[in-house]
C-alpha cells in the first residue's frame, strides 16, 4: 500500500482455500503466469491450529493448480513456493534437492505435500510448474513482529532489548527478498525448458547463522549492542539445524544471490526506518 503498487494491480478478493475464486481470478483476468506465494507461514500458529494451516497450504494448493488445469490454455508457467521446512529434520546438511520430503509436525507437512502436489500436476497433466524451496526470507513488508527480524528491528528502534525466542542456537539460512523475487522471475522465463519443468530448485545464499548471529548482525548495524537479548529458550517443534544448498540454482537457472546477509539487513533496516517514521 505505501508504495502504490496496490492501485496499479488488479485485486481479486476471495480465498485460496474457495477453488471458485482461484478459478475466477485466473479466468476473468486471462493469467499466463501464476506465482503460487499464499500460505499460513508462521509455524507457531501451525502448531496452535494445524487446521486453518492445512487448509491453507494444501487445499489452497490444490485449488490453484486445479484452477491451472483447467484453464491450461492461458496458464503457460506456474512457479510454486516451497520451503527447506518441507525437508523435515536431516543429519546430512546442507538440504540438496535430491534428497526426500521427510517433515513431521503441521507447517512443514503443509509445504512437503504442497510441493509435492506441485510435483504431481506436472508429472500426471503437463502442467508446467517448477518449485522453490527457500530458507528464511527477510526484507521490508514484513510486519509480522514474531520474526526474527522485523522484530528485532522494532525492539531496538524502540530502544528495547531484542526477543529470542529459542536459545539462540539455531542454524538457518537468511535470504533477502529480493533475492527471492529475482529468483521466482529466472525461473518464470525458463519454464518452457524441459529440464526446468517439474524441478525443485532452492534458493540460498549458502551463508548459514545461528538466531544470536542475525541478532548481533541488526544490532551492529542499528548501533544497538548495549541492548543485550532476552533469551527465551521457548521454541518447540522446531529443527534445529537447516540450510540449503544452491548448486542447483546456480548451474540449471545461472541463478545466484546478490546480496550477503550485511548488506540485505542495512536495506531492510532502511525500509523499517522509513516504516517508522
Amino acid at each position: 500500500y505505501r508504495s502504490g503498487d496496490v492501485n496499479r494491480v488488479s485485486v481479486v478478493n476471495g480465498e485460496l482455500e474457495d477453488y471458485r475464486t482461484c478459478e475466477r481470478a485466473i479466468n476473468e483476468h486471462e493469467v499466463d503466469t501464476v506465482m503460487h506465494l499464499g500460505a499460513q507461514t508462521i509455524v507457531g500458529a501451525a502448531a496452535r491450529s494445524p487446521l486453518a494451516t492445512l487448509d491453507a497450504n494444501i487445499k489452497g494448493t490444490y485449488n490453484l493448480l486445479e484452477a491451472c488445469r483447467v484453464h491450461s490454455n492461458l496458464v503457460e508457467r506456474v512457479v510454486v513456493a516451497s520451503s527447506d521446512k518441507a525437508y523435515g529434520e536431516s543429519g546430512i546438511l546442507p538440504y540438496t534437492e535430491d534428497m526426500p520430503l521427510n517433515a513431521n509436525n503441521p507447517y512443514d507437512v503443509s509445504k512437503s505435500c504442497a510441493d509435492l502436489i506441485a510435483q504431481a500436476y506436472q508429472n500426471s497433466y503437463g502442467l508446467p510448474v517448477a518449485i522453490l524451496r527457500c530458507g528464511n526470507v527477510y526484507g521490508g513488508g514484513d510486519l509480522n513482529w514474531s520474526r526474527i527480524v522485523p522484530g528485532t528491528i522494532r525492539s531496538l528502534k524502540m530502544g528495547d532489548a531484542p526477543i529470542i525466542r529459542s536459545d539462540g542456537a539455531y542454524v538457518r539460512d537468511y535470504i533477502y527478498v529480493e533475492d527471492v523475487a529475482q529468483a521466482y522471475v529466472c525461473v518464470a522465463e525458463q519454464l518452457e525448458r524441459e529440464n526446468i519443468r517439474g524441478e525443485a530448485f532452492n534458493v540460498s545464499n549458502e551463508s548459514p547463522v545461528t538466531v544470536r548471529e542475525i541478532v548481533e548482525s541488526i544490532q551492529g548495524l542499528m548501533d544497538g549492542k548495549h541492548l543485550a537479548p532476552v533469551v527465551l529458550d521457548q521454541a518447540q517443534g522446531e529443527i534445529r539445524d537447516q540450510h540449503l544448498s544452491a548448486a542447483k540454482a546456480k548451474k540449471t537457472l545461472g541463478w545466484k544471490s546478490r546480496f550477503d546477509l550485511q548488506s540485505g539487513l542495512a536495506e531492510t533496516i532502511k525500509w523499517y526506518h522509513d516504516f517508522f517514521a
